[in-house]
């Protein structure tokens, strides 16, 4: 009998700036390359979910937030290979300049969440959809 295959935990602090842009980077590796999305990463073992997400929006842009209320949460099936439950937090006490800091993003920049560029990730959309008062939250 086959082990069990579970889904892992993504997680991603959503930042934005005074105009209510959000804060999104072009993926340089990996799934959707060339495409833009939240910055986002996976929980690790033994990781607080909030811990997690700050500690991966530092690793990709250089800047420092607090993980607060829950945005959304949703499934993610783009990658039938490997499935993710996603979480996203709203960004308070942001400190820093947004780059690319890890190479895992080639640029980033502040985006209209109502007019985003193309995406890697379904589940960006919706959120930002969300964001952009386009369905309810």
């Amino acid at each position: 009998m086959s082990p069990k295959r579970r889904p892992s935990v993504g997680v991603a602090v959503v930042v934005r700036d005074g105009q209510g842009r959000v804060l999104l980077g072009k993926r340089a590796v990996g799934w959707g390359a060339g495409a833009w999305c939240i910055p986002c990463g996976s929980l690790e073992w033994g990781e607080d979910v909030r811990e997690a997400a700050e500690r991966e929006l530092k690793e990709e842009t250089g800047l420092s937030a607090r993980a607060g209320e829950v945005l959304a949460v949703h499934s993610n099936f783009h990658d039938p290979e490997r499935l993710t439950v996603g979480i996203w937090f709203a960004g308070h006490a942001v400190e820093g300049a947004p780059v690319p800091a890890d190479g895992e993003l080639s640029e980033v920049g502040y985006f209209d969440p109502g007019e985003p560029p193309p995406l890697a990730f379904p589940t960006d959309a919706l959120v930002l959809a969300q964001l952009a008062g386009e369905e309810p939250a």
